[in-house]
């Protein structure tokens, strides 16, 4: 492209730029012409972003933010007289606006406005402070909390409100202690595992902000200097009792059921085919397809283990909340002694041949694979697995994070015990406790009947 006509394509490029700009100024002065200031707004700010310093588009901005301010200021002024607080939340608002809006324009507002915003912001802030007040004097220390944080928040540094939102929120926190469980498992440490399992997930998940007032004392402040065997089956007046002694306003205590567990096995006999690619003299490939007997057993086991809960408050043994619910995973293992040569990939449950001819056999062959492997496991894989194995298959154990993690298979001689299944699967989050307790986060004890906790301060 000659100079010439490369400062032709700029020239055009710019003049279109103008074009669009100006274009947009316009539709923005008619809207606002017809009382439609928010789209207006949204006109002359979409010219700015294509050309900041364009003087007739920062024109129509501040034309069109004026417009806004000054009905958004008669609501306000109209809310104030029957609802203070929710005038206060529309200048806070406003001034959003005002702050958001200063890269395309300075939004006037009239040299008394900061006056009279001060105002109704300071009725709205008294409101709070005078709510968080009798929030304090009723024992309520979370509502209070919020009502004097509500009141810095309208007006900053609004008396004492800031301090005594951090003095409430200290007297609001609730500390809670998942204590080990009993268990009717015939592992005494059952108990203890699924509770320190709990209690390091919930530490995580209700750090703040989501849980406000909820801390959960980590393992090393409950169980720093017990023995194992004050550990095992703790009793529920034990719990409540090492609850005080660790400070907690709550423990989380309760009993691990009985482990029901059901195994069967399936068993896939039949001809799979292995396709092989042979050279004929003349250097053309033929492929045959071979039929390899094969017995692939499956494992199947079914586990149930059912927990029952307590939140208790340890100032005078009484529950909060209580809950039952059952845990269930299944494990599928695979398994064949069979030696399959060649590759993982020349593998097929029936033989290309077979399908064009056949598809009703093939369908019926790949269903019973279904039925015994899983819908998710193929010929390929178990032949894989076989050639890594060589005679033994892995641990059972080893493989559980793999079974909890939903795997399509497993390729073992044995399933996972029982008891490591159920395990394995209680400790896999404890959704229902963690919901339990968000739920109870921003409810004061007096709200619960709960007596006072001055006494557990001290």
């Amino acid at each position: 492209m000659t100079r010439k006509l490369l400062f032709v394509f700029l020239a055009a490029t710019v003049a279109i730029g103008c074009a669009s700009t100006s274009k947009l100024s316009e539709k923005s002065e008619k809207k606002l012409a017809s009382g439609d200031a928010w789209h207006a707004w949204q006109l002359a700010t979409r010219a700015l972003d294509k050309e900041p310093g364009n003087p007739r588009a920062r024109s129509a901005a501040t034309a069109a933010g004026a417009s806004i301010a000054e009905e958004w200021q008669r609501r306000i002024r109209a809310t104030a007289e029957t609802d203070s607080v929710g005038a206060a939340e529309e200048v806070l608002k406003l001034d959003d606006f005002r702050a958001g809006a200063a890269r395309y324009a300075t939004i006037p507002l009239g040299a008394g406005w900061p006056a009279e915003a001060l105002a109704i912001r300071t009725t709205a802030a008294r409101v709070h402070y005078q709510a968080g007040m009798e929030a304090s004097k009723s024992k309520r220390p979370k509502k209070a909390c919020d009502e004097f944080s509500e009141a810095d928040r309208f007006v900053s540094g609004y008396r004492d409100a800031s301090q005594r939102a951090d003095r409430a929120l200290e007297d609001a926190l609730t500390r809670v202690a998942v204590v080990p469980f009993r268990a009717r498992s015939n592992d005494p440490a059952f108990g203890v595992q699924v509770a320190r399992a709990w209690r390091d997930d919930l530490v995580a998940d209700l750090a703040p902000p989501a849980a406000r007032f909820t801390r959960v004392l980590a393992g090393n402040a409950i169980e720093g200097d017990m023995r194992v065997s004050e550990l095992d089956n703790m009793s529920r007046e034990e719990a409540i009792r090492l609850g005080r002694v660790r400070g907690a306003q709550r423990v989380v205590w309760g009993t691990v059921g009985n482990v029901r567990s059901s195994t069967r096995l399936d068993l896939f006999k039949d001809t799979v085919a292995r396709r092989v690619v042979e050279k004929t003299a003349d250097g053309h490939e033929v492929v045959r397809w071979l039929d390899v007997p094969i017995e692939v057993v499956a494992r199947v086991r079914d586990v149930t283990v059912g927990v029952d809960y307590e939140v208790i408050e340890t100032v005078n043994g009484s529950t909060i909340t209580n809950r039952h619910f059952d845990r269930a995973t299944t494990a599928r293992v695979v398994w064949t002694s069979q030696t399959l040569d060649g590759e993982p990939s020349s593998y097929s449950l029936v033989s290309e041949p077979v399908r064009s001819a056949n598809p009703d056999r093939a369908a019926q062959v790949e269903k019973r694979w279904a039925a015994v492997c899983g819908t998710g496991t193929t010929i390929v894989q178990v032949v894989e697995e076989r050639h890594k194995s060589g005679s033994a298959g892995h641990s059972a154990r080893e493989a559980l994070p793999r079974i909890m993690a939903g795997a399509a298979f497993v390729f073992l001689e044995d399933l996972p015990g029982a008891d490591d299944m159920a395990m394995a699967a209680l400790t896999h989050g404890p959704t229902p406790l963690r919901d339990d307790l968000l739920r109870l986060d921003p409810i004061d004890d007096a709200d619960l009947g709960i007596a006072e906790r001055d006494d557990r301060r001290r």
